[in-house]
């Protein structure tokens, strides 16, 4: 190569698996990890060759490409994405969203629009914030939080992943590794890497929830449950049609809110 390939990931749990052993599979490679959204402007400017970016961003330019068969996907519940809501879901009119994730973001508002015909007023949910500082209906929780959070306190709560499966018939992908059309260098071996690099960190899993699991104040089989049962690495058939499927509705969605 002329020049090392950059990758950008996040450190999230749900990546741990794509990313066991990557370097020592790309030793020329720079690997960098970051927020994800920060990972999809180094994207767009450059910064980055390729890097594992959220749905809605790898939407926002035509000129992206998936690069590789890996991604974090769901095929039911997905445990780390709720919506938890003090009133029936119908009679939702406001709506905070956990500024953690622009995907899970759409996600709840295409649910909310197209299964119940809601629109609901929108507000931040910040990072580092608590849900008792919210007086909206229902709030979008996402990750961590989202797996601590007692939902008894709540009238009625979704997992996102589980809804969007249950209606749809089709899994939900969150994220997968993109590159520009104008990257300058052989993605073939890049491609091969990142797949072998899955099915050595799926192979692997207890492995990795054993190491991760306590920095999320989780028990190593959570950790593992998580990994195992409510997460798919794989971006197969069904995949490419539910990431189909939703471009069509977020589209949708941002036209109704450009022309309201």
């Amino acid at each position: 190569m002329a020049r090392p390939v950059r990758i950008g990931a996040v450190s999230y749990l749900n990546t741990k698996p794509l990313v066991y052993g990557l370097a020592q599979r790309l030793p020329n490679a720079e690997i960098v990890f970051d927020l994800p959204s920060r990972l999809a402007d180094d994207l767009a400017s450059g910064d980055l060759d390729v890097a594992l970016i959220p749905t809605v961003e790898y939407f926002l330019d035509s000129d992206y490409k998936i690069v590789s068969d890996a991604c974090i996907a769901c095929r039911g519940e997905v445990y780390s994405v709720s919506l938890l809501s003090h009133c029936d879901s119908a009679e939702i009119k406001t709506l905070a969203l956990d500024e953690g994730s622009r995907t899970s973001a759409a996600l709840v508002q295409v649910l909310l629009k197209k299964r119940l015909g809601i629109v609901p007023e929108l507000s931040p949910f910040p990072i580092g914030s608590d849900l008792s500082q919210l007086d909206t209906d229902a709030m979008l929780i996402i990750g961590d939080r989202a797996m601590h959070v007692d939902k008894s306190d709540f009238q009625e709560t979704w997992d996102l992943g589980q809804a969007w499966v249950e209606w749809t018939g089709l899994p939900f992908v969150f994220a997968m590794w993109t590159a520009r059309a104008d990257l300058d260098i052989e993605l073939a071996p890049i491609a091969a890497a990142l797949s072998a690099t899955r099915d050595e960190g799926v192979r692997h899993l207890p492995e990795i929830a054993a190491k991760y699991a306590s920095e999320l104040g989780i028990s190593e089989q959570e950790g593992e449950v998580y990994l195992r049962d409510h997460l798919y690495f794989y971006l197969g058939e069904q995949e490419r049609q539910g990431l189909d499927l939703f471009r069509q509705y977020v589209d949708e969605l941002s036209a109704v809110s450009q022309n309201g």
